[in-house]
C-alpha cells in the first residue's frame, strides 16, 4: 500500500489530496474569496490566505480519506510554476510535514500535473490516453501544445508568445465590467449570444505558437469606441460580445491543434488546465475529433482547475521510481515543463 499526500498552492486555491495505490481517496480545494474585491489575484493576499487555509485543508483531507498522518508514505507538493509567495507556503509546509514524519519529499511541476490528471483513478471509469498523445494545456497563465511520450517525457511544440487564453478570458471580462473570476461568466453569457455577431482578429503566428495580446487590445478598443456612440451598448450586446470573443479564442486554439495533429501524425488529443472547463472548448474539440477520427480526452471539471489530486497523482508516479528530493529544494516561480 502506497499513500501519497499532495499539496497544491501555486496561485489562489489551497488544496490537498490523498491517493492510495493510484486511486483518489480525498480531494479538498478551498478557493480564496479575497481577490474578488480587487478584480484579480493579489499575490501578497494569496500567500496570507494559504497560510490561514493550509492546516485546516490538510486536516480535512486526512479525515475524509480516513488516513492518519503516520500512514502517509510520501509528501508531494507543487514546486512551480506559480506565484512565489504562494508556492513557498505549500513547499514549506510539505518540507516540514515530511521531515516530522520521516517521509520522502516529492516535487511536482504544476503543468505536468495538469497533463497527468488524465490518469487519476476515482470512482468513475474513464478512458485514458495512450502514449504518445498531444495535450492542449490552457490556463490563466499558460497556453501550450505538448507532446507526451510517457509519464516523464514532455515536449512543447507550441505555446503562447504573450498572453494566455485564460488571461484573455479574464481580461475581457474585466473590460466588460464583469466580476472576477470572469472566464466562467464569459462562458455562461456566451450561451445566450450570437458568436458571429462581431468579428475579432485571429493572430497569424508562424508555426504552432499562439498569440492573444492583439485580441485583447482589439476588444478594448472595440468596446471603448462603441460606448462612445451608445452608452448602453454593453447592456444590449453583452451576450453577443462574450459569444464572439469565446468563438475567436476557441477557434485560435483548435486551428493550432488541427495543425499539430496533422504534422505529428498523432490521433489522440487531451485537454488540461482551467480553461478546459470552458463548455465551448469542450464541445468544439469533441466535434473536431469526430470530424478527424481522433480520440479526444477531456478531464472532469474538478480536475480542470487547480487541484491537489493531480499533484498527488504525479507524486505517486515519482514515488514508484524513488524520485525523491531533499530538504534543500526550493520553489521556482518560472519552472519549465
Amino acid at each position: 500500500m502506497t499513500v501519497i499526500l499532495g499539496i497544491e498552492s501555486s496561485c489562489d486555491e489551497t488544496a490537498a489530496a490523498i491517493i492510495m495505490n493510484g486511486k483518489l481517496l480525498a480531494n479538498v480545494v478551498v478557493e480564496q474569496e479575497v481577490h474578488k474585491k480587487w478584480g484579480g489575484v493579489v499575490p501578497e493576499l494569496a500567500s496570507r490566505a494559504h497560510q490561514q487555509n493550509i492546516v485546516p485543508v490538510i486536516d480535512q483531507t486526512l479525515a475524509l480519506a480516513g488516513i492518519k498522518a503516520n500512514d502517509i508514505d510520501g509528501v508531494a507538493f507543487t514546486r512551480g510554476p506559480g506565484l512565489l509567495g504562494s508556492l513557498l507556503v505549500g513547499a514549506s509546509f510539505a518540507k516540514a510535514f515530511a521531515l516530522a514524519l520521516g517521509k520522502p519529499l516529492l516535487e511536482v511541476n504544476h503543468m505536468q500535473a495538469h497533463i497527468l490528471s488524465h490518469f487519476i483513478e476515482d470512482s468513475i471509469k474513464r478512458d485514458r490516453p495512450e502514449f504518445p498523445f498531444l495535450c492542449l494545456t490552457v490556463s490563466g497563465g499558460h497556453t501550450q501544445l505538448v507532446r507526451v511520450d510517457d509519464f516523464k517525457t514532455f515536449s512543447i511544440i507550441g505555446q503562447t508568445i504573450d498572453d494566455a487564453a485564460g488571461e484573455t478570458f479574464d481580461k475581457t471580462a474585466k473590460i466588460l465590467g464583469l466580476p472576477y473570476p470572469g472566464g466562467p461568466l464569459v462562458d455562461k453569457l456566451a450561451k445566450e449570444g450570437n458568436s458571429k455577431a462581431f468579428k475579432f482578429p485571429i493572430a497569424q503566428i508562424p508555426g504552432m505558437d499562439f498569440s492573444f495580446s492583439g485580441l485583447k487590445t482589439a476588444i478594448l478598443y472595440f468596446v471603448r469606441d462603441e460606448l462612445k456612440k451608445d452608452s448602453t451598448f454593453l447592456e444590449k450586446q453583452m451576450a453577443n460580445i462574450c459569444a464572439s470573443v469565446q468563438y475567436t479564442i476557441v477557434k485560435t486554439l483548435l486551428d493550432r491543434v488541427e495543425m499539430a495533429m496533422k504534422q505529428t501524425g498523432i490521433n489522440q488529443i487531451a485537454l488540461a488546465g482551467g480553461v478546459s472547463a470552458n463548455t465551448e472548448l469542450r464541445a468544439s474539440i469533441q466535434e473536431l475529433g469526430k470530424k478527424n477520427n481522433w480520440s479526444v480526452f477531456i478531464p472532469p471539471i474538478e480536475y480542470c482547475t487547480d487541484n491537489a489530486a493531480m499533484i498527488a497523482m504525479n507524486g505517486y508516479l515519482k514515488f514508484l521510481e524513488n524520485n525523491f528530493v531533499g530538504q534543500n529544494i526550493a520553489p521556482s516561480a518560472r519552472l519549465q515543463l
